[in-house]
């Protein structure tokens, strides 16, 4: 886990750097055939070790002048450029279609002493066509996407820190699939240069750890205007009950209710709020934008190469293709106007965060699916904070997650509840 003791550690040397790694690997070596979760040819133990001796040269011999992130491994998804890696996208497209300059968070953790492990598995262009990678805890089931490698490698142990992006749900669902902390900052928090785009407005990056602390140190480093704020006195949940929250599974909203009453037990204030009773115009326009802008973004590749799309997200760009401008343009305002209509009934309700599902049910069999984001979508139009934390497993041992949502711009009160919450059910439950 990436906590204060574990960066401290590594920061100091009682923890030997070249140990740690070496552990690392051989567990990759053990797991990866298996789990796939890592872009092949993306993992080379050279590299990793010429990045930690650099480190040490660096930042030796006085350990307290070392960064942050000093000596920590992190996986990051298939579509941030990365320094000495190709970006492939999940696709068969030409990978020096996509060079450029490394993606500015990436850069960002290179400064705070990360060290880069490996790219890892994307749906293809970071749509619906998944990979190979295989849920960590029952490796028959999905682990979600877009973002499968990312959150896998967390759930495997292969790095303490992955990035990730999510259009719809690409975050927030294999976190809760894999048994993980998946976290996604209001919209522009992180900044997505060098990030290959699906859909720039909906498109916002994000990470996954095992713990909320973990996630906290990480945005000291991603956010510049991260700040420390205190946790409110009295917190007020507000549950979004209406044709939203009913398209959970009956396992997942039974969960889901104990889950609900342990956090009344502990003294929170939950209310119950009518919400998003136009799910299906929200879905709608939201999918339809996003399918518009990623014909836009792939226009200069796409006739050339439309044969080695495969054929979802082929279709996808053709239907965006057929969508106008001013359309398209109506589209892009929803985003906005839903923020508005949520934060006012914050407002008016009292509410500090939203919680719900992270998904509606648990990570489906098979491979050919990486599961429905409907639960995401919402809080993604409009751009706010989202979080899923892991409360349990099923009988098949396979996770559940809650979500817990807060206002645009409040990233730090959330964290900061959420590390309550992931205290109150984990003694609920043994994490993995």
């Amino acid at each position: 886990m990436l906590k204060l003791e574990t960066l401290h550690e590594l920061r100091t040397g009682k923890i030997d750097l070249h140990m740690y790694l070496n552990d690392l690997y051989d567990l990759i070596e053990a797991k990866e055939k298996e789990i796939q979760a890592l872009v092949p040819g993306t993992f080379d133990q050279q590299k990793i070790s010429q990045q930690a001796d650099e480190l040490y040269k660096t930042y030796s011999p006085d350990p307290e002048f070392r960064p942050l992130l000093y000596g920590v491994p992190v996986g990051v998804k298939d579509i941030f450029r990365v320094d000495g890696f190709p970006t492939q996208c999940g696709s068969a497209l030409p990978p020096s279609l996509f060079d450029g300059p490394e993606a500015a968070c990436v850069t960002r953790l290179r400064k705070a002493g990360a060290i880069i492990l490996a790219k890892t598995v994307t749906t293809e262009f970071a749509y619906f066509e998944p990979g190979p990678t295989r849920n960590p805890n029952h490796l028959e089931h999905t682990p979600g996407g877009s973002s499968s490698g990312s959150a896998a490698g967390v759930a495997a142990g292969y790095f303490p820190l992955a990035l990730g992006s999510q259009t719809v749900g690409s975050i927030i669902r294999p976190a809760a699939y894999c048994g993980v902390v998946g976290f996604k900052p209001s919209a522009g928090r992180v900044s997505k240069e060098g990030v290959i785009p699906f859909s720039p407005t909906a498109d916002q990056i994000g990470i996954f750890c095992k713990d909320v602390e973990g996630v906290e140190c990480s945005m000291l480093v991603l956010d510049e205007t991260w700040s420390w704020k205190k946790r409110p006195e009295r917190v007020s949940l507000g549950i979004p009950v209406g044709p939203y929250l009913d398209q959970v599974t009956d396992e997942v909203k039974i969960h889901f209710e104990q889950q609900v009453d342990l956090l009344e037990s502990k003294g929170y204030k939950i209310k119950k709020i009518p919400m998003f009773e136009n799910f299906e115009f929200i879905h709608d326009t939201h999918h339809l934008m996003t399918a518009a802008e990623k014909a836009r973004v792939h226009a200069p590749w796409f006739d050339h190469y439309q044969e080695l799309y495969r054929p979802r997200t082929r279709a996808w760009i053709e239907r965006g293709q057929s969508i106008d401008d001013a359309t398209l343009n109506l589209y892009q305002q929803q985003g906005l106007l839903l923020r508005n209509e949520i934060e006012n009934i914050m407002g008016e309700t009292e509410i500090d965060v939203w919680i719900c599902p992270s998904t509606l049910d648990t990570a489906p069999k098979g491979l050919d699916s990486t599961g429905n984001p409907a639960m995401n979508l919402p809080w993604t139009s409009a751009g706010l904070p989202a979080i899923s934390l892991p409360s349990g497993k099923n009988k098949h041992g396979l996770p559940f997650g809650i979500q817990v949502v807060a206002g645009f711009h409040q990233d730090e009160i959330l964290l900061i509840i959420s590390k309550k919450f992931e205290q109150i059910f984990s003694s609920s439950f043994d994490f993995p």
